[in-house]
């Protein structure tokens, strides 16, 4: 099933979930090394149009047609240089292929969390180092597991149905109720979720409701450092957030890697 399509594409943008001082980052990053940059996982160009408004030539690469079909939406309204340093592809970050190397590949927000076996993983990684320039560098995050987070969590309790956030639907204005339930598979690293999104009407009455199922794989720090050891790359900087500072148990996982 393809993630991120329907209505989980039309109210991406609308979720408050955002991490403080990615977008600095990103574009600071793509101003040090230069173009061409590929980001896999682009969604609805939520890091991608800050980075070429910055003067980037950015390629973006996401497995929903519905996100990208936001994104050329939102570039129909930049001006035209902006327009032509964007390049977007439909596509699989397993197994995508580009004639040119990048100086830049980027997996941002935990879109790498999206591939759920060590085979894809490394499947990935080496697929990136393919389309990376001699001198270009990957950046990918991951959020770094909350061990008692996950136990406080785990059991019948954590499987029923919770509120999760209310939206207004982009295009009718209605409210929507966004629910969710959450369970936890350790043997195999996996979270699986189940989103409902319910939009409603002023008298109160639900018109529209979509079930979205999502599933991420996490990784821990030294697991990561390993499959990046393993496919090639050697580990430039590790941060625990986007100010740079270094790795910290239950922050972000910002890995930067070049060739090894």
């Amino acid at each position: 099933m393809e993630l991120y399509g329907g209505w989980s594409a039309l109210l991406y943008d609308s979720h408050p979930f955002r991490v403080q001082g990615e977008e600095e980052f990103y574009i600071q990053e793509a101003q040090q090394l230069g173009s061409p940059i590929l980001e896999l996982g682009s969604g609805t160009g939520r890091l991608l149009i800050p980075v070429a408004k910055s003067g980037s030539e950015i390629h973006g690469l996401d497995l929903s047609e519905d996100m990208l079909n936001i994104t050329r939406g939102k570039i129909e309204k930049l001006d035209d240089a902006t327009q032509k340093r964007i390049h977007l592809t439909q596509g699989d970050m397993r197994d995508f292929k580009f004639e040119q190397r990048f100086k830049l590949i980027t997996i941002p927000f935990r879109a790498f969390l999206h591939i759920l076996t060590v085979e894809d993983q490394k499947k990935t990684l080496q697929n990136i180092l393919e389309h990376l320039a001699e001198d270009g560098k990957l950046i990918l995050d991951a959020f770094d597991p909350k061990l008692e987070l996950i136990n406080s969590n785990l059991g019948y309790q954590s499987s029923r149905l919770k509120q999760m956030t209310e939206l207004v639907h982009p295009v009718s204005g209605n409210q929507v109720f966004v629910w969710y339930s959450t369970t936890y598979n350790l043997e195999d690293q996996l979270i699986n979720e189940i989103w409902i999104y319910e939009e409603i009407e002023d008298d109160g009455n639900v018109i529209r409701r979509q079930y979205v199922p999502l599933k991420v794989r996490f990784v821990y720090r030294y697991e990561m450092q390993h499959l990046l050891d393993l496919c090639g790359f050697k580990i430039d900087a590790l941060y625990g957030n986007y100010n740079r500072e270094d790795y910290f148990h239950g922050g972000e996982q910002i890995w930067v890697c070049s060739r090894a």
